[in-house]
């Protein structure tokens, strides 16, 4: 019966250990299971922090470029925007989402990793003062990332940021 009992406590641990996300199997950047949130629920979280958002098209609609849609936000990622208007101390508005339009890839924001803000002078100080400069990415847009791993690149007329977690939530 002792046995039995620590063979099923080494189960459960190695299962912790090797579970996606967690343990000391997985990096930041490895793509693992993350909770979607509904665009209503993003939208409370934004507007209880005071974070705001808009669209050139003045919609939601995930499947129309010109809108800001939050359907199927991680909600690492949005709670990775609270703790940068927190942190900060700054204005900060949401312009991207995951609507259809941006480029493709794992961590996407179609795939609820990354938003794009409007790149006001309070922001960025945040961000060039408190995060490391990392280089330039692919298409030229110089980056820096936080302690917590996420990056944030200056795409020339907005930030373009991808949270890998909460950033320190």
């Amino acid at each position: 019966m002792k046995l039995r009992s620590v063979l099923t406590a080494l189960a459960l641990v190695l299962g912790a250990l090797f579970a996606p996300g967690v343990g000391v199997l997985t990096a930041a950047t490895d793509a693992h299971a993350v909770t979607k949130i509904s665009h209503a629920t993003a939208i409370s979280m934004f507007r209880n922090s005071g974070i705001t958002w808009s669209s050139s098209g003045g919609c939601s609609d995930r499947y129309n470029s010109t809108c800001t849609s939050f359907e199927q936000l991680n909600l690492a990622t949005a709670k990775g925007a609270q703790t940068l208007k927190s942190a900060s101390g700054c204005a900060l508005n949401i312009t991207g989402g995951t609507e259809v339009g941006h480029a493709s890839g794992t961590y996407s924001h179609w795939n609820g990793y990354k938003l794009d803000y409007s790149k006001y002078t309070c922001v960025g100080n945040y961000i060039k003062n408190n995060f490391s400069y990392i280089g330039l990415r692919g298409d030229g847009a110089p980056q820096w990332k936080s302690g917590s791993g996420n990056i944030y690149a200056d795409e020339g007329n907005h930030w373009d940021v991808t949270y890998y977690n909460c950033g320190g939530c």
